[in-house]
């Protein structure tokens, strides 16, 4: 997963290139919803490492590529193989600028 290393830059560029090249919706599902083998989304990525800039692009591009009931279900409700969803994730971050952003 890419978030831990992205700037705000670097997550325009990716999407105005993906823009450009016409990316079509099932391409936007597998990177928005891919997971790795801790059952971790990029969401969860980016809730580890506090990187508020990434969590609020990859939600813009979220709301805008997917149903309101996939970004829910897969997104913000999903669990990593330690039954954790990104809500969990950004409570035990200990802090109310993470939890907010969530």
């Amino acid at each position: 997963m890419v978030a831990w290393w992205i700037t705000p830059e670097i997550l325009q560029k990716l999407w105005d290139l993906a823009e450009e090249a016409q990316i079509t919706e099932e391409m936007y599902n597998k990177g928005l919803l891919a997971t790795d083998n801790k059952g971790w989304t990029v969401c969860h990525f980016a809730v580890e490492i506090y990187n508020f800039v990434a969590l609020q692009k990859i939600w813009e591009w979220a709301i805008k590529k997917l149903t309101i009931e996939e970004v829910n279900n897969k997104l913000l409700l999903d669990t990593d193989v330690e039954g954790r969803t990104i809500l969990h994730m950004a409570a035990e971050c200990g802090t109310d600028d993470m939890l907010q952003n969530v």
